[in-house]
């Protein structure tokens, strides 16, 4: 990578800059020609050396997301460096060698409504304002340092912009995904006055048609482009989503051509996970693809960084549902992320915490893993033993039970 493009010039110009400092482990920055690094000291710096050592790899391997003054954003996933909540990723990173676990991301469903709103009697079991907010202190509590906003379209719930600029921003930073409904020009300022990190905008294919088809909503592709458009011209910063299936791969490149053409800042892009062990999954060949377009992307300056669920949780950090990742759906069900369809517990029942430690007590979170629980064969037996016709999320404590 460039000067210009690596290293914010008054940290170019600065010292080493203390990242972290607590008993047995001390952070700094350091810049180095044109490279960022961390460097740890301290009686923990041999357990902390592994984690440091891919930040570092990522940090020179790879361009950034964004580069402002005074700070890089390696993704839209993930904190500015420097900065408070990158500060809490470190604390929490910390507190994994210890072995205590800490949901860092923590997403949060706000409403079912997606191609087109909702009157409220339709709308009934969401989460209250007010719980919606106790659940992201509760959460950051936790040590979570990403509130994402997501699943169906966030932005269409009311009192989205509230719940953004409520999120401390010195403990975390907020994400939020849309379908493009109802995106206007007042709404992309919003969030960029509310001080969200950034929006994530799926798209599924470069052909309308498909994607409207995905979306089960006709011109669903014109609007999340529209979007995109928008919230690029707000200064936001955007992420262009999309899921990686075995129907799709194929159109990856392409998607990468549409994300630079748009201009959006990171390409992302997520394994698509099936629903049942009957479902079709990503083989180790299409892993392969999505990693070899990875690392061609990233090492290149021109075009948008990519963003790949199948390097970070593949090689990088391990799976996180369930490990560092923690959901709560619109009805206030805890699970270990979107994707499982098994719940434990329940927000207005019990805390956010008690769901939490439902999680790491069992033996399948506990162990590490380099794949998706929903791309995972010893997962999906779990998932196969849901009896036909019942009702999602299913309790896992039924599953154990069995």
């Amino acid at each position: 990578m460039s000067p210009e493009k690596n290293t914010p010039s008054d940290l170019s110009r600065s010292g080493p800059l203390e990242l972290l400092s607590v008993p047995g482990l001390s952070v700094n920055l350091r810049h180095s020609g044109a490279l960022l690094q961390l460097e740890a000291g301290g009686i923990l710096k041999g357990a902390f050396g592994p984690i440091l050592k891919k930040i570092n790899e990522r940090l020179r391997e790879e361009k950034p997301a964004l580069v402002e003054e005074g700070r890089i954003v390696p993704s839209a996933w993930l904190p500015p460096i420097p900065g408070p909540a990158f500060k809490r990723l470190l604390f929490a990173e910390m507190q994994l060698t210890v072995g205590k676990s800490v949901p860092e991301t923590v997403s949060i469903e706000l409403t079912r409504q997606n191609a087109t709103r909702l009157p409220a009697e339709e709308r009934k079991g969401e989460l209250d304002t007010g719980s919606i907010k106790r659940v992201i202190d509760e959460a950051l509590d936790l040590g979570a340092l990403i509130i994402t906003f997501t699943e169906n379209d966030p932005l269409l719930r009311e009192e989205v912009f509230e719940l953004i600029e409520y999120v401390d921003k010195n403990r975390a930073i907020v994400n939020s995904s849309t379908w493009g409904t109802d995106f206007t020009e007042t709404t992309a300022k919003r969030l960029k006055d509310t001080g969200l990190h950034a929006l994530m905008v799926g798209i599924y294919s470069t052909d309308p048609k498909k994607h409207d088809a995905a979306r089960n909503s006709e011109g669903a592709y014109e609007r999340a482009v529209s979007a995109i458009k928008k919230a690029l011209d707000a200064g936001l910063m955007v992420a262009m989503s999309t899921h990686a299936s075995p129907a799709n791969i194929h159109e990856l490149q392409e998607l990468y051509a549409l994300a630079t053409e748009l201009g959006v800042h990171e390409f992302s892009v997520w394994e698509a996970m099936p629903k049942n062990g009957k479902e079709p999954r990503l083989s180790d060949e299409d892993r392969k693809a999505i990693l070899k377009l990875y690392r061609d992307v990233n090492s290149g300056p021109e075009g948008p960084r990519m963003f790949a669920n199948t390097y970070f949780e593949g090689r990088m950090l391990g799976a996180m549902e369930g490990r560092r990742w923690l959901h709560v759906t619109a009805e206030g069900f805890v699970k270990p992320g979107p994707y499982p369809p098994f719940s434990f517990g329940n927000v207005r029942e019990e805390s956010l915490k008690e769901g939490w430690q439902k999680i790491r007590t069992c033996p399948y979170f506990q162990r590490q893993n380099f794949i998706a629980p929903m791309q995972d064969p010893a997962f999906l037996e779990l998932v196969d033993r849901i009896p036909d016709g019942a009702k999602l999320p299913y309790d896992f404590e039924k599953i154990n039970r069995g």
